[in-house]
């Protein structure tokens, strides 16, 4: 029987070794990435990157880490971050040894159910992406086009009947729930058979619009600290989360996902040739088809109406630019809506949306992927094994280094007149917008099929001006950007294009 005096020794001897241990794993963590600098604290917790993206400027924080601390730099106890397209190149890649982690348990958007963006599993990964492919590439999609060219056209008797302003009067339009619309209302069409009608009736329907703004925090903050994840299990926790008997927010758009899909099994099985139809004709199951068509939503269109808000606002603040495209549509003078062809053969539209996904990517997240248990050697640093490496996407089409000094201005004239080896190197590097390798974005062809078509659209019709420059709209960040109160002006052309 051990005397109670020694019960007093061993209370205090126990904390002391707590202690002594945390201390101890502290500095080994410290150890094994000393060799990569950062901010003082990132070596010992992770308080750094939870206030960045609390702040939602952890795009911005991570870019000026990587300006300072060098194109691999430290942004936590086992987190690193570059701004190197060759190494993300090589985490990306079909062959790469680089492994998704934890942290994508922040992207099932149907809780407790994986999808292509949360799943960890490399040959799962794989599957899907096969399953996937032939209906994002609308080849077994017959009204792919026709969808897209429909609501650009909504969009376009939207803003021609209601916000178009003469003389006096004053009908401000907001363009960055207008974008918002239009991509959501395309998504839904493709995702569900059926648009959301936002358009149509110039709100937000379903109020999704709301509910992602409100969630998008917190969706980020779990990729920091996955373990989040685990306390909405809790009983108390678990009646928080979307529910597909909600009659509004992301509840309700699950509720569509699952009725949809339902309506493509059982004795009376609705057979489509869209994209749903496709995804089941390649052997997607249907809580499978549930999961990814919920990713279509909140991957294909907040991201987009990012980039038409920032190209519209580049192009309405820059005449000289303006100018050059205007001229550009008179001289082909394509057919309306203009078709994907017409768009390709238009140079200075494409230099235009590049210039603009380049300047705000519309994926900023600080997804990192783990390095292989043998770790990596990029040129001539050791990243050991196990430690998590992040993008830092702002970093890499803003570095002054590869873009040139006017790294942060929009001109499309960059595009033009280059060698073919500096011309390969811009569009590789262009082409992480939508990543690379086997985490290329599957909905890219639908995005640029958009891009294509509404900038013209809309130009060739419509004069607008930003009502007040020195606040074009209110900003936020959650691994995505998600811009409102950007109020033009909008007028006819006296003639159209």
């Amino acid at each position: 029987m051990i005397p109670l005096s020694d019960y007093g020794q061993l209370s205090l001897l126990v904390p002391g070794l707590l202690v002594l241990a945390y201390i101890g794993n502290a500095i080994h963590v410290w150890y094994r990435l000393r060799h990569f600098k950062g901010p003082t604290s990132v070596a010992w917790s992770k308080f750094w990157l939870i206030r960045s993206h609390i702040k939602q400027t952890v795009y911005l924080d991570v870019a000026e880490v990587c300006e300072k601390y060098g194109s691999i730099a430290r942004c936590g106890p086992n987190w690193l971050v570059t701004n190197e397209p060759e190494l993300l190149r090589r985490m990306y890649g079909v062959r790469s040894l680089y492994r998704r982690n934890k942290g994508h348990v922040a992207y099932q958007f149907k809780p407790g159910h994986d999808n292509i963006i949360s799943v960890m599993d490399d040959g799962k990964h794989t599957r899907l992406r096969s399953k996937m492919f032939a209906g994002y590439s609308g080849k077994e999609n017959d009204n792919l086009i026709s969808s897209i060219d429909e609501n650009v056209m909504k969009l376009v008797k939207l803003i021609d009947e209601k916000y178009v302003a003469s003389g006096e009067e004053f009908k401000p339009m907001d363009i960055g729930r207008k974008a918002l619309y239009f991509t959501v209302d395309i998504v839904s069409t493709l995702a569900f058979g059926k648009s959301f009608g936002d358009l149509v009736t110039d709100s937000d329907n379903h109020q999704y619009i709301e509910t992602i703004e409100e969630s998008g925090p917190v969706i980020i903050l779990v990729s920091v600290l996955p373990w989040i994840s685990k306390l909405f299990k809790l009983p108390l926790l678990k009646s928080l989360l979307p529910s597909e008997d909600d009659t509004i927010g992301f509840g309700k758009i699950m509720g569509f996902a699952k009725e949809t899909v339902a309506e493509r099994f059982g004795p009376n099985k609705k057979s489509q040739r869209d994209m749903l139809g496709s995804f089941l004709a390649h052997g997607l199951t249907q809580e499978e088809a549930e999961s990814e068509i919920l990713v279509q939503l909140l991957t294909g269109s907040d991201t987009i109406a990012t980039a038409i808000r920032v190209t519209l606002l580049y192009l309405s603040t820059n005449p000289r630019v303006l100018s050059k495209f205007l001229d550009e549509i008179a001289a082909h003078s394509p057919s309306s809506p203009i078709t994907e062809p017409e768009a390709k053969a238009m140079p200075y539209l494409q230099a235009i949306i590049k210039e603009g996904l380049r300047l705000w990517p519309p994926s900023s997240a600080l997804v990192t992927k783990t390095a292989p248990p043998q770790g990596d050697t990029f040129n001539g640093l050791f990243i050991p094994g196990g430690t998590d490496v992040g993008s830092s996407v702002w970093g890499v089409f803003r570095n002054k280094k590869f873009w040139g000094e006017d790294a942060n201005e929009f001109r499309p004239e960059r595009w033009f007149g280059l060698e073919d080896g500096r011309r390969k190197e811009m569009d590789d590097t262009m082409g992480l917008i939508f990543g690379f390798g086997k985490y290329t974005c599957l909905g890219k062809g639908v995005a640029m099929l958009e891009l294509n078509k509404v900038f013209v659209e809309l130009l060739r019709r419509f004069e607008f001006t930003v009502i007040d420059p020195t606040k074009p709209w209110k900003c936020l960040n959650f691994g995505i950007f998600s811009q409102s109160e950007m109020w033009l002006r909008v007028s006819r052309r006296e003639k159209q294009l």
